[in-house]
């Protein structure tokens, strides 16, 4: 039997991602914590650099979206994936705050040209009845790159951080160069159909109700129609919130377990893959729930989750706090995070998709940029993180509301406005 190719571009977004999660993501937050400790920058210091990860979207997403919906994600890919390998040999050679900034600047440009964003966009081509469970099968690649940051912590420990982030590097593009070459446009450029259904093959709706059947149908909005939708600019503004706390802890969760709990980097980690493992638990969850119940419900009571995880890292005072932190925000954000584009892709549809993200990525942004800030600032003037953990969660349980109220647009709703 033959694989539908949209798998076959499945798995290689999961083995990209997979390399961004184990060498970056997940393990950033090691090399933030070393270089605290062993260069004595300040948590805000540090914090600043790992916040400009998020800003580059905000100048590619828009143009790169565009890109993207014109020419597809292979050579973007491609670019991205050899920028992000150049940026971890920069890491290894830093000295100064100065050189940090440089390195995570490339890193940031890199990871945005190969990461979730284009990725998604070039899954979201092949798919519509099966989009959440393939975008959640994406997630698989970032929840099995965090369960591997012990090897990193283990490598950092051995070798040095410097020896591993120049390993990483290389790594990086021996093995992401070939994934991105999977990639291809869409479906109808190479004879194929999306989910691999052939018209004629798909289900006869006999339905005489003709409204109900057009309901069914994926809209098609452009760039400016989905703009003029408050369901736009409130899952925007969610998914802002949800990245507030998954950027705090993927910068701080280590440092704050070192320092208020003096654990050692490694044992850390080992909270941070019991968190990846309930991740990977998430996203495959996710899959089968997101293609049957409203995404948006499911995101609203991932929030809830996110924030009470939150809190309870930012109380823990052993093992057993620290485990529930792990279970709650690892399984929120393995149900929640491939709901973000594929919720997008179903309101709005193809036509636009890329540059409709790259839109959203804008706000999002703000989410990531914010995260380490407000927690790093907030830790360097109180001594510890629990005000900056704190203000995060309540912050992000109240983006359960922007979900909530995230209803499906439709095209007439969108004309009716421009002529009233």
């Amino acid at each position: 039997m033959k694989i539908f190719y949209g798998w076959k571009m499945v798995a290689a977004a999961v083995g990209m991602q997979f390399l961004s999660s184990l060498f970056l993501f997940q393990s950033l937050g090691a090399y933030a914590s070393v270089l605290i400790e062993e260069k004595g920058w300040s948590k805000t210091a540090v914090s600043g650099a790992v916040s400009m990860q998020s800003m580059e979207g905000v100048f590619l997403g828009p143009i790169m979206g565009g890109f993207l919906d014109r020419y597809g994600s292979k050579q973007i890919l491609r670019l991205g994936v050899i920028i992000l390998g150049i940026g971890f040999m920069l890491l290894s050679q830093i000295e100064s705050i100065n050189s940090f900034y440089g390195a995570v600047l490339t890193l940031a440009v890199g990871t945005s040209l190969c990461g979730y964003f284009p990725l998604n966009v070039g899954i979201i081509q092949w798919f519509e009845k099966k989009r959440a469970r393939a975008l959640s099968t994406v997630g698989i690649g970032l929840a099995l790159g965090g369960i591997c940051v012990p090897a990193v912590a283990w490598s950092m420990q051995t070798f040095g951080w410097r020896a591993t982030a120049f390993t990483s590097g290389i790594v990086i593009i021996l093995l992401g160069f070939p994934l991105a070459s999977v990639f291809r446009k869409r479906p109808e450029d190479f004879g194929e159909y999306v989910d691999g259904i052939a018209p004629s093959a798909a289900p006869i709706d006999t339905t005489p109700d003709l409204a109900k059947a057009a309901s069914k149908a994926e809209p098609s909005f452009t760039t400016m129609q989905a703009l003029r939708t408050r369901s736009f600019w409130l899952l925007a503004a969610g998914h802002a919130f949800a990245l507030l706390i998954v950027t705090a802890v993927n910068a701080h969760a280590i440092n704050h377990m070192r320092t208020a709990l003096h654990y050692t980097i490694a044992q850390a980690s080992l909270i941070i893959t019991i968190m990846t493992f309930f991740q990977l638990a998430g996203v495959l969850i996710g899959g089968y729930l997101g293609d049957k119940y409203q995404k948006r419900l499911l995101s609203a009571m991932c929030m809830i989750m996110h924030a009470i995880g939150l809190l309870f890292l930012t109380f823990a005072t052993g093992r057993a706090a620290l485990i529930t932190f792990a279970v709650l925000h690892g399984l929120a954000w393995g149900i929640r995070g491939p709901f973000m584009q594929a919720l997008r892709a179903d309101y709005f549809g193809r036509q636009s998709i890329g540059q409709i993200l790259g839109i959203s990525g804008i706000i999002a942004a703000i989410g990531q940029f914010a995260g380490p800030l407000v927690a790093g600032v907030l830790g360097d003037a109180t001594g510890n993180y629990r005000l900056g953990f704190t203000v995060l969660a309540l912050t992000a349980a109240t983006g359960s509301l922007l979900f909530l109220m995230a209803k499906k647009p439709t095209l007439a709703s969108i004309a009716h406005k421009t002529t009233s």
